[in-house]
């Protein structure tokens, strides 16, 4: 559901070959998004409004209120002043648990770690996904790259906002979401495929960021083995993603990228010229 624009169009002055001139520049909207639960708002993050139910769904799964769609029962999105409420019913049980933590959240562009309250909860363990089996060949890894590049409209409108997307090797990509945050757009992409009934062990994730240790703990929480990026992760991501079995993958570009853990599930060409 969207009740805001996402995309407004502002005036410019633009300098282009040494020519100045008067321009309009399509930019992406942002506004404030709460995500409320029993009645009382938990977390505020600044987003895209667009695919709300799915960004609900997959915050809750990221942020470990849920662990599964059976334990929503409804989402209503409500529009308030300068920003939107997304109101999630949970089941009595869930309510009950989530009231006890007693911790409200407010952050900047798609803070992954907003509202943790002690370094344990940073560095809290992530799901093993080591026993997930899955075979890519160095082709498929660009490819799924390729089709998320192709496969975003408000990037391609705005050049502002970020992907993250849902590979499935022989059948490849089967959902998108965009977003200004990194973060927000894999919450909604983990919303979307969970929302389809897609076990997240079927695919690969492909972000259009950099790898930070949360986009690390996002996609173990979804229970894909495989993340892929165009940009580099930090220390801390290869450290995390190397604790939960995952195969890491930056930097690709075009047929070339790199793999920093769990080498295995890359078919061939992981290691052709060791000098």
């Amino acid at each position: 559901m969207t009740l805001f624009n996402t995309t407004a169009t502002a005036p410019e002055i633009a300098r282009r070959n040494g020519v100045v001139r008067t321009a309009t520049r399509v930019v992406p909207e942002e506004v404030p998004i709460a995500f409320s639960y029993g009645g009382s708002t938990h977390a505020v993050m600044m987003g895209t409004p667009a695919d709300l139910e799915d960004f609900a769904v997959g915050f809750s799964l990221t942020e470990g209120i849920i662990a599964s769609m059976a334990e929503i029962e409804s989402i209503t999105v409500v529009a308030e002043g300068a920003g939107l409420d997304v109101q999630v019913t949970l089941a009595e049980d869930k309510e009950d648990a989530l009231r006890a933590r007693r911790r409200h959240m407010a952050g900047p562009v798609g803070c992954g770690l907003c509202g943790i309250e002690s370094i344990e909860q940073a560095m809290r363990p992530v799901p093993d996904v080591s026993a997930v089996t899955m075979a890519l060949s160095p082709k498929e890894v660009s490819e799924a790259v390729a089709a998320l590049n192709c496969a975003q409209p408000l990037h391609r409108e705005t050049h502002a906002v970020h992907g993250a997307g849902f590979y499935r090797p022989g059948k490849g990509l089967v959902a998108v979401r965009e977003d200004v945050g990194r973060h927000n757009a894999l919450d909604k992409l983990a919303g979307a495929v969970t929302r389809e009934g897609v076990k997240g062990s079927a695919g690969v994730v492909v972000v259009t960021s950099r790898i930070s240790v949360e986009m690390v703990q996002k996609t173990a929480i979804l229970g894909s083995p495989v993340l892929i990026a165009i940009s580099a992760p930090t220390a801390l991501a290869i450290r995390t993603a190397e604790a939960a079995g995952m195969t890491l993958i930056a930097l690709t570009r075009g047929e070339d990228f790199e793999i920093f853990t769990r080498t295995d599930r890359i078919t061939t060409g992981v290691v052709a010229d060791v000098a």
